[in-house]
């Protein structure tokens, strides 16, 4: 009588395993913890956003806003100025090319004032006695459109007169 025949490619090798036929790949691990370091390490952003500080003559200028943010994410940007001398109308002035593709949602505390003067959105907030500060509060969103970010200035204003501007640039991740 005959010995029956195996299936074709069935042998007695393929039912032995090799080091890494019944585990997972070293390669897969390592990319998945390289993935999770450049997370933890702010390269996706979320990490605390910065605050970049300015010192002019009659005021000093703050702001608080993401440096690295994702497209479509809320971003919260907090402005503080303080004066170091009486400013008539004390006002805050953000250039177009800053809030290009972004849509700002809430505005807190509301100027008294809101024009579109030489490229720049300008909000007034009246006068601010030596000593005295003033943070605005902004929320906002990064629209779909706005690719690899965006820069443009903040300057502070005391009417018609420029005290300071302080430069921004704001990455954007798709």
């Amino acid at each position: 009588m005959a010995e029956p025949r195996s299936p074709d490619g069935i042998h007695d090798g393929r039912l032995k395993a090799g080091l890494w036929d019944r585990h997972a790949s070293p390669i897969s691990f390592l990319v998945l913890a390289a993935i999770l370091s450049g997370a933890l390490l702010g390269l996706a952003g979320g990490q605390p956003n910065p605050v970049s500080r300015a010192a002019f003559d009659g005021a000093n200028l703050s702001v608080k806003t993401p440096l690295l943010i994702r497209n479509g994410e809320l971003f919260e940007t907090v402005i503080e100025v303080q004066a170091d001398r009486p400013l008539a109308d004390a006002t805050l002035a953000v250039s177009a090319d800053l809030w290009r593709d972004m849509t700002i949602n809430t505005m807190i505390p509301a100027p008294a004032d809101e024009v579109f003067k030489s490229g720049s959105y300008q909000f007034a907030y009246g006068p601010l006695a030596a000593g005295d500060s003033l943070r605005v509060k902004i929320d906002g969103q990064i629209n779909p459109p706005l690719f690899a970010g965006t820069r443009g200035t903040i300057a502070l204003y005391d009417g018609d007169n420029m005290i300071g501007r302080q430069p921004l640039r704001i990455r954007v991740l798709t």
